[in-house]
């Protein structure tokens, strides 16, 4: 095992590493949006609106992206997606004038990024086995929140320096750094080519053990990409926030440093996965976040101190449930059919974040942060009932993710 154990460890930092320098794209428009919002005029509709282009153009790719990775090597799928998503994004930076043309170029960063996270998924989970697979995965997907709230620290502080579109350029540009790095620094798994399948199997959508684990997923999506897409906004709304004399700088600090322990989230979650089982920490994680989602838009009055602890906390609960998730999906399906599944998990996952910052927008439009934050608990006690299901369809089976160490 030690001869195995030292590349498929560099493995996974090259897949992480890749990760993190693209997934800076993600949120850069979410960390500055009220910029964008004061100087494009957007209502909150179409504000959710822009960002939903990202995921839609993410949807779009996503299929034809899981069946690439499952004929050819993920390596060039991802150096390809991170070239993209970072030339759109710098698009955006450098000659987005408005909604559209906002619009279109996320759309188009978002279509790169389809190259980047779900084949590298794919990649990790080639390189380990079902035994240590959470922890492996845990890292991994947490180096998307550790991604996501350097993206807002970085960004926020860049804009505050110079301005908005400084800032995005600045965070876009590491995605183009992704192509030598993996190409170079990484190899394919051993035996990858003999896993390699032909096209895209249907099949799957008849395991209902699988649908049920992409519903857990979908709604968990639904909370976790309309806080991340609102939450510097919200911030600044709150009177602790806007009494500090620099209220952008610590809503994008505080946001950021949110995001960034959801990657302990990812951790923690994906090692007690491994030890006390999939489901029980998938359960408690979304019961936590959706009844802080409840609740967080009617406690903007808290003062500051008690403000940040709650977010933070707020902020590993989110993600602790992302990393058993997908761990339990490439337990359901076959070796050869990974890279399609985790595609069609993501596709449908991913749908509901077109959807989620769009209705948050237009409730908030409606009754303020109070109405708007309980949209986004409704996907967290959502995807609670879908973990139900799945235990119910598992339990006693081979494929029971309930136990200990796992599906097998």
């Amino acid at each position: 095992m030690a001869p195995f154990e030292r590349p498929r460890t560099r493995m996974l930092a090259v897949a992480s590493a890749a990760l993190l320098l693209s997934v800076l794209v993600w949120f850069n428009y979410s960390a500055v949006l009220p910029l964008v919002v004061e100087e494009w005029g957007l209502s909150g509709t179409r504000a959710g609106v822009v960002f939903g282009a990202f995921q839609a153009g993410y949807l779009l790719a996503i299929v034809p992206a899981g069946l690439l990775v499952d004929r050819h090597s993920a390596r060039y799928v991802v150096a390809v997606g991170a070239t993209g998503t970072g030339l759109g994004s710098l698009a955006f930076a450098l000659l987005a004038d408005g909604f559209l043309a906002g619009t279109v170029f996320r759309f188009l960063a978002g279509v790169g990024m389809a190259g980047v996270y779900v084949p590298g998924m794919r990649f990790v989970a080639d390189w380990y086995d079902e035994t240590d697979r959470g922890r492996a995965m845990g890292l991994y997907v947490g180096t998307f929140s550790v991604g996501s709230g350097l993206t807002f620290l970085l960004s926020s502080a860049i804009a505050a320096a110079v301005d908005w579109r400084t800032a995005v350029a600045a965070t876009s540009v590491g995605a183009l750094l992704v192509a030598p790095l993996v190409l170079l620094g990484a190899r394919d798994p051993p035996g990858a080519a003999s896993r390699r399948a032909g096209g895209l199997d249907l099949g799957v959508l008849r395991n209902r053990r699988y649908l049920a684990a992409v519903g857990v997923y979908t709604f968990h999506n639904w909370e976790l990409f309309g806080v991340r897409n609102w939450l510097v906004a919200f911030l600044l709304a709150t009177p602790a926030v806007a009494a500090t004399g620099a209220p952008a700088a610590v809503a994008g600090a505080l946001a950021g440093t949110m995001i960034v322990l959801g990657g302990l989230g990812n951790v923690l979650g994906g090692a007690a996965s491994d030890r006390f089982g999939r489901l029980w920490v998938v359960g408690a994680a979304l019961a936590a976040s959706g009844t802080v989602s409840l609740l967080l838009g009617a406690l903007a009055w808290l003062p500051l101190a008690a403000l940040v602890a709650v977010v933070v906390g707020y902020g590993v609960a989110l993600t602790a449930d992302s990393a058993p998730t997908s761990t339990a999906v490439t337990e359901l399906v076959a070796d050869e059919r990974m890279g399609a599944a985790l595609s069609l998990q993501s596709f449908v996952g991913f749908s509901s974040t077109v959807v989620s910052p769009v209705v948050f927008g237009v409730a908030l439009d409606a009754g303020g942060y109070a109405l708007a934050f309980p949209t986004l608990a409704a996907g967290a006690f959502a995807a609670l009932c879908f973990v139900v299901l799945l235990r119910v369809l598992t339990a006693g089976t081979a494929a029971d993710v309930t136990g200990a160490t796992g599906a097998s």
